[in-house]
Formats: C-alpha cells, sequence, structure tokens
C-alpha cells in the first residue's frame, strides 16, 4: 500500500483521515502545518501528499508549490483537502500543483476511491 502525508492543523481531522487512510492499509505520516509537512518531506519520500489550504506558518498551497521544488515530489500526486470550495482557490490549487481537490468535511469512501484513483 501507499505511504502518504496527510497535513492539518486540526488534529480531529488529522485523525480522523489517518484512521480511513489505515483502515484501508496505507502507511501515515501525520505533520500539523505546511512547515512541519516541509521538513519531513525533505527527509522522507511519499507515494502521496493529502493537505489541508488554511494553516498558520505556511498553508497547503504555498506548501504545495514549496513541494514542487523538490525533485523527489514532482510527480508525487498532492491532494487538497479543505473547506474551501471556490472554483478560484481550486484554480490557485492547479496552478500551484495539487492534483485533485476534496471538500470536508470528506466521505471516508470518496476520499479512498479518489487516493486509489490518483495513486493508479
Amino acid at each position: 500500500m501507499a505511504n502518504i502525508l496527510a497535513v492539518d492543523d486540526s488534529a480531529s481531522m488529522r485523525q480522523m483521515v489517518e484512521f480511513t487512510l489505515k483502515g484501508a492499509g496505507h502507511t501515515v505520516t501525520s505533520a500539523n502545518d505546511g512547515q512541519q509537512a516541509l521538513d519531513i518531506a525533505k527527509t522522507k519520500s511519499f507515494d502521496l501528499v493529502i493537505t489541508d489550504v488554511n494553516m498558520p506558518n505556511k498553508d497547503g498551497l504555498s506548501l504545495t508549490r514549496d513541494l514542487r521544488q523538490l525533485s523527489a515530489f514532482k510527480f508525487t500526486p498532492i491532494l487538497v483537502l479543505t473547506t474551501e470550495a471556490g472554483p478560484e482557490k481550486k484554480q490557485e490549487g492547479r496552478a500551484a500543483g495539487a492534483t485533485g481537490w476534496l471538500i470536508k468535511p470528506f466521505n471516508p469512501d470518496q476520499l479512498l476511491a479518489t487516493v486509489k484513483k490518483v495513486l493508479g
């Protein structure tokens, strides 16, 4: 199964994402903001990154842009899991390099189906 980095400043949201992904057999590493996630990503490789948008220290779109600058993450799928549903934000996400966009609260089956789809 996949090695996934899950990034969200909400502990309860991180726990729900982790529970859903681990239940499907994935390995999950969590970070509580974009800066912590970037620091982890520089030392470890992942098959997928799932990130929130609005976080302290470094938001999810800045994290996405920074990850895309690292050769190990040039082609790694990055899913944005957020309450932000506006077309402008989604466009900003695509421009930053996001692979897909999921809206909170998420449906666990939808999250797993999307993860399966982007991992191929």
